[in-house]
């Protein structure tokens, strides 16, 4: 009944609900303690719904959200009990006292305090949101950027100044219970006086030299900064902010590029949910901004997503268009028919060629290129299970997607019958349950399915714990979590607060990353993950979420995984493990891998996870596993030849489409060029025009 409450109200946890209903429930009770009258009971339903609402702000609660839809918004609270508190006075027969007439005064004013102090909050931010944000780019030695307001000036701002209102409350409480006006005018001028100092304390901030400069001299200095940077590779990309880890992806191989990268974003949000990177970054929400950006020197642009504001891009023609895309598999999104308006379209293997051949969307054979995967490098090939330890199998389904056809996930008809199987495995084996981090945030059936599966999984681990055939090296294992308190203190130390507690402004002007730092940060948390899976037994169940580790280190101590129809199997067939996929669509084994190219080397499991065996006998005796030589061969039809390495196929690509790039704009400028002359020639020579050919014609001619 709770969970279901909690899950109506749209709350985080039971205290949040709580805090909710407490709220809620206070200003009726403010009211009846009015109208009785009680001052000691309108003051601990006035304590009560001042710390609720407190509680909920710093929750980010989604109550609060709709509360200001519906007209009961946090000034409308405020006023509310102001009100009530003077309704309070009256039914104290106190309408003729001076603190009758101070309380009402006091308000007046207050509320008189709250237009400055907003529209103050308000100029302030807008002046200090930058026209371009920008990461690892010199802009400070170019423009002058002051510092921010203090935090707490700004931070929840509205809630803080209404907050003042506290020491006139009191005050006029205890002066109408001890029947004296003068505590009342001292919670009173604590209240306006405080108000009044709030508001002066952020004048400065809105004139001088502490506004940030305007739009057009930060954007003539990130000119400035491109003309002297000459970025020649561009990774574009747009979306939503739950959407980062698209462009997050593809950041290592930014890094690695032979030419000059340069990362160019649309949306503030995925600016602050990028991962560090030693990348320039350069952030252009609008799209007049971008349009005349100076990007002259730009010859590839690489597009990670098919969204509309590409198009900002797309329109100008000196540069080389490339789809990368975002992920490697059999899902419709791999062959949009929106792929063809870029000059070219680079795949894993030959299997996205294929796949662009079969759907018929407009995309040429010619403009498709087979670069591999540089995501992949950090994936180990599979040397068989070390000897003296039980194999681990990794279960990694995807989430249910935006409709409900049953071949989305595996979670919701397959999950509890594939971990009910593998815990029971005998001889056994270890499970590690890592899902999708969009599973449930859809679906609640697959949220509850997911919920059923955790427990599954951490039940199944206890009970091993318990059984005397499994030995742990407790010390080995208090040594290894040791090692991960030190790694993290040191990363804390290292990453610091990063932008947190900074605006995007002091953002952008200290935004350039300490290389060797970057660099220590990147070893630091290799070392983390080594220490992590020594933290626990090699035979232990566990349930892994989180961004730690990664899917990638999950695959490196796995020896098979079962998952779904998704980019994940691609991937894991890097590392040429065995591996199982779920028919959840139960199309059968034949079509299944018919439409999906990912499984025609999988082991075909049903809901009810028959087949699993199979899977299990492949990774005990790797000898007698009939699908190797598939896997082999799948592999390089999926992802390419092992050599060269895929990072020196994509840098190939880069190098291959700018000198076209190249190639084409010197022959458009020839064109230009000759075309200026003959015009010209025209020109000069009255009542002749000169041919294409250089030949003359028309009169003159004899």
């Amino acid at each position: 009944m709770i969970s279901t409450a909690i899950r109506v109200a749209r709350v985080g946890s039971a205290a949040e609900l709580a805090a909710a209903v407490l709220m809620v429930a206070g200003f009726p009770a403010l009211m009846l303690a009015a109208l009785v009258p009680s001052v000691p009971a309108f003051a601990a339903a006035a304590a009560v719904t001042y710390l609720a609402d407190h509680y909920l702000h710093r929750k980010g609660s989604y109550l609060i959200n709709r509360l200001g839809k519906v007209r009961a918004g946090l000034s409308i609270r405020f006023l509310i009990r102001q009100l009530l508190l003077v309704l309070l006075l009256a039914r104290l027969s106190l309408a003729d006292n001076l603190i009758y007439y101070g309380a009402i005064a006091c308000f007046i004013a207050f509320y008189g305090l709250q237009a400055p102090h907003g529209a103050l909050v308000q100029l302030i931010r807008n002046r200090r949101r930058m026209p371009v944000a920008t990461r690892n780019v010199d802009l400070k030695s170019r423009i002058r950027i002051p510092d921010a307001p203090p935090r707490g000036l700004l931070h929840r701002s509205a809630e803080k100044m209404l907050h003042l209102d506290l020491f006139a409350v009191a005050g006029i409480l205890i002066a109408a219970q001890v029947k004296s006006a003068l505590v009342g005018f001292v919670g009173i001028g604590i209240t306006v006086a405080v108000a009044t100092v709030y508001v002066l304390a952020l004048m400065p901030y809105v004139r001088g030299r502490k506004i940030p400069p305007n739009a057009e001299k930060v954007l003539a200095a990130v000119d400035d900064w491109l003309g002297e940077y000459k970025p020649e590779t561009v990774l574009y990309f747009s979306g939503s902010k739950d959407s980062a880890y698209q462009v997050n992806m593809w950041l290592d191989t930014m890094e690695k590029l032979d030419s000059k990268p340069l990362i160019i974003l649309r949306e503030r949000a995925i600016l602050n949910n990028l991962a560090p990177t030693t990348v320039p970054v350069i952030c252009v929400p609008g799209g007049v901004h971008l349009m005349n950006m100076d990007l002259s020197t730009v010859r590839v642009a690489l597009y990670a997503a098919n969204v509309g504001k590409n198009i900002h891009m797309l329109r100008v023609p000196t540069i080389k268009h490339v789809f990368i895309g975002h992920g490697d598999s059999d899902k419709l999104a791999s062959v949009n028919p929106f792929s063809k308006v870029y000059d070219e379209v680079w795949t894993a293997g030959r299997a996205g060629r294929d796949r662009y051949a079969i759907a018929d969307v407009g995309v040429r054979d010619e403009d498709i290129v087979e670069v591999g995967r540089p995501q992949l490098a950090p994936i180990q090939t599979w040397q068989g299970v070390p000897e003296g330890r039980i194999p681990t199998v990794l279960y990694a389904p995807t989430w249910e997607g935006w409709d409900d056809n049953p071949g989305n996930t595996s979670i919701l008809l397959a999950g509890e019958n594939i971990v009910k199987k593998l815990v029971m495995a005998d001889p056994p084996v270890r499970v590690l349950y890592k899902p999708h981090p969009f599973t449930g945030t859809r679906s609640k059936e697959a949220k509850a399915a997911h919920q059923r599966i955790t427990a599954l999984v951490q039940k199944a681990a206890a009970e091993r714990a318990a059984d005397s055939r499994f030995v742990t090296d407790s010390a080995a294992q208090t040594q290894a979590k040791a090692e991960l308190d030190r790694i993290e203190a040191r990363i804390a130390q290292l990453v610091g607060t990063g932008d947190k507690g900074r605006d995007e402004a002091e953002a952008t002007r200290d935004g350039q990353v300490d290389v060797a730092r970057h660099e220590e940060v990147a070893r630091l948390r290799g070392e983390w993950n080594d220490a992590y899976w020594r933290s626990f037994p090699t035979w232990e169940h566990r349930v892994i979420t989180g961004a730690e580790p990664r899917l990638y280190d999950c695959f490196n101590v796995s020896d098979a995984m079962v998952s779904d129809i998704s980019s994940v199997v691609s991937d894991f067939i890097a590392s040429g493990k065995p591996y199982a996929v779920t028919d959840s669509a139960e199309v059968g084994a034949e079509e299944f891998k018919r439409n999906n190219t990912a499984v025609r080397a999988a082991v075909i499991l049903s809901n009810s996870a028959d087949g699993l065996g199979e899977l299990l006998s492949a990774v005990r005796d790797p000898a007698a596993d009939p699908l190797a030589e598939d896997r082999k061969e799948l592999k390089q039809y999926l992802l390419g030849p092992d050599e060269p390495a895929s990072i020196d196929q994509f840098n190939t690509a880069v190098a291959n489409l700018a000198l076209k790039a190249e190639t084409r704009n010197v022959g458009q400028e020839s064109r230009i060029a000759a075309a200026t002359a003959e015009s010209e020639l025209a020109n000069a020579v009255p009542g002749q025009r000169v041919s294409s050919a250089g030949d003359t014609d028309g009169v003159g001619t004899g």
